[in-house]
């Protein structure tokens, strides 16, 4: 979850008053001017985000692709690398399918525009208006110290995912 505020003084009271909840924040972050640069903040960065997503499509896709490309060479019995011998064209085959996964995993990631990268758009033009911003995450299972945030007065709240 993310809080704009539009005063630093409020920014560093709510946060210290933040830093001292039992228990203890994971994660609570003051972004802006003076403060930590938002590029930094990995929670914060769409290109991260479409990193991971792109690591995750492959766990899947590549494996697919190597048995879809082994599949494909068996079942049409092209001749495409018959100079290599029957068993390596079929891996051959296998690996160029594999290569597909791989590369599909970067197109698969790419196209998904999540509404999280929405919000956090909306966060970098808050910053860029002059405003604060208090990247606030609780461990699990820990129940958000909402009237401790409401002390500090944000301008807004902006919920990431499930924080």
């Amino acid at each position: 979850m993310v809080l704009v505020l539009d005063n630093r003084e409020r920014l560093k009271q709510l946060r210290d008053k933040l830093a001292n909840v039992q228990p203890p924040m994971a994660s609570l972050v003051a972004i802006g001017k003076d403060e930590t640069p938002l590029a930094e903040v990995v929670r914060l960065d769409p290109a991260a985000a479409r990193k991971a997503r792109q690591r995750s499509m492959a766990r899947w896709l590549i494996p697919f692709g190597f048995m879809a490309g082994l599949t494909f060479t068996y079942i049409t019995d092209l001749d495409t690398f018959a100079y290599f011998g029957e068993w390596s064209q079929h891996l051959i085959g296998a690996l160029l399918g594999l290569g597909s996964g791989w590369m599909g995993s970067f197109a698969a990631a790419a196209s998904v525009n999540s509404e999280e990268d929405d919000r956090i758009r909306s966060l970098r033009n808050r910053l860029e208006e002059g405003n604060w911003l208090l990247l606030v995450e609780t461990l699990d299972g820990v129940e958000m110290p909402w009237t401790t945030l409401q002390q500090g007065r944000p301008k807004a709240v902006v919920r990431l995912g499930e924080s």
